[in-house]
């Protein structure tokens, strides 16, 4: 999607060889115009499946499979939970996932009662490095006996293989844009 390497070229920042910032439109403050475009750009990728939920994380994700749900015809939108409150102590699925960015292990919790046998999930998300956060959703959706239609994430940093490991798992995964390398603050896409 060349609109959004644009915008990560213009708004975002490299830091180092590893870490994107794109904060300033996509997960700290959100450019909901923009989100549109990428929403849309997700229904043109996914066109071919039925899509009766759209799973993700907190809380990146979930601004992201909201804007794409109408473009689904407004299936529900589930989201894990990466710190269970206290009301949330039986039925559920759960699966780690280690965050490149923050250096950090997550427990995603979903509850049970939102993905359901059968059902035909979109897994979507802001960023993919290592693809530890889908593996995890995807570990999810395959416990509750439901099907994953497909993986799309805004960012992919390709350099770290997330897309590559899910792709060999049988997944299909769409990425709007790949970053190929940062080299001293130049970001290269694929």
């Amino acid at each position: 999607m060349e609109a959004l390497k644009e915008k990560i070229l213009t708004e975002g920042k490299a830091i180092g060889t590893e870490i994107v910032k794109v904060d300033g439109f996509l997960n700290h403050q959100i450019d909901v115009k923009f989100l549109e475009e990428i929403a849309e750009e997700f229904k043109r990728r996914f066109d071919d499946v039925q899509v009766d939920k759209i799973l993700t994380v907190e809380a990146s994700g979930i601004a992201i499979a909201c804007m794409c749900a109408p473009l689904f015809g407004y299936p529900p939108v589930v989201f894990a939970k990466k710190a269970a409150p206290s009301t949330m102590n039986e039925g559920f699925y759960e699966a780690e996932a280690k965050s490149f960015t923050k250096g950090t292990v997550s427990k995603l919790k979903v509850a049970e009662k939102f993905v359901n046998e059968g059902e035909k999930i979109l897994i979507i998300d802001d960023f993919m490095a290592s693809g530890e956060a889908s593996a995890a959703l995807a570990r999810i959706v395959e416990e509750a006996g439901a099907d994953i239609v497909g993986i799309g994430t805004v960012i992919e940093k390709g350099f770290q293989g997330g897309s590559d490991r899910l792709r060999d798992m049988g997944y299909r995964v769409e990425s709007l844009a790949v970053i190929e390398k940062i080299d001293d603050g130049v970001i290269t896409f694929r």
